[in-house]
């Protein structure tokens, strides 16, 4: 079975990127593919002082060894000031840390990336902005298909559960392409 480890680019409870996660999960090729929903909000802040003086946290490197033995990495980002989040970016920067564990962490590595959000272009510019920094890490993105998810106030339910028929359908078809990317 191929493993997807998928990140959350927002901290907040209700998150309407880490419900598309959980929707992910759901409709992804059962048997065939599993999708892990890792978290970041235990990661610190990068400070070089604290990985110099107590080496790199277990948060970061209990997520680190995940990507390393996982198919793909699945990002669901949203979207600030026309740029990627600051805690997503920031658990990047540590998963970087030490530079000689780039290459083992991300080089190749199978990237999709996805997001939500309530502006009218969703995360376009959010998930543009990620693009440099795959380059630098030598991953490899999806490119065929694309989910830009606008409007989260009619996609999900009270209890974050993705309820648009459309949206289900776009994001089924981005996940049928994303495997097959994967394999």
């Amino acid at each position: 079975m191929k493993k997807i480890v998928a990140l959350s680019g927002s901290l907040r409870q209700g998150s309407c990127n880490t419900h598309l996660l959980q929707a992910a999960r759901e409709l992804i090729a059962a048997g065939r593919f599993n999708i892990e929903i890792a978290p970041i909000n235990e990661i610190l802040p990068y400070n070089y002082d604290i990985e110099a003086n107590s080496g790199i946290p277990v948060a970061v490197t209990t997520l680190k060894d995940k990507i390393i033995a996982a198919d793909a990495l699945l990002i669901s980002t949203p979207e600030y000031n026309h740029g990627i989040p600051g805690v997503m970016k920031n658990a990047i920067d540590w998963l970087s840390r030490p530079p000689e564990d780039i290459a083992k962490t991300f080089h190749n590595k199978k990237v999709g990336l996805i997001g939500a959000g309530a502006s009218r272009l969703g995360t376009a510019f959010a998930q543009t902005a990620w693009l440099p920094i795959f380059r630098c890490l030598n991953m490899h993105p999806y490119f065929e298909k694309s989910l830009y998810v606008s409007d989260v106030s009619n996609a999900f339910n009270e209890k974050g559960e993705l309820v648009n028929p459309k949206l289900r359908k776009l994001l089924q078809e981005y996940l049928d392409g994303f495997c097959k990317f994967i394999q």
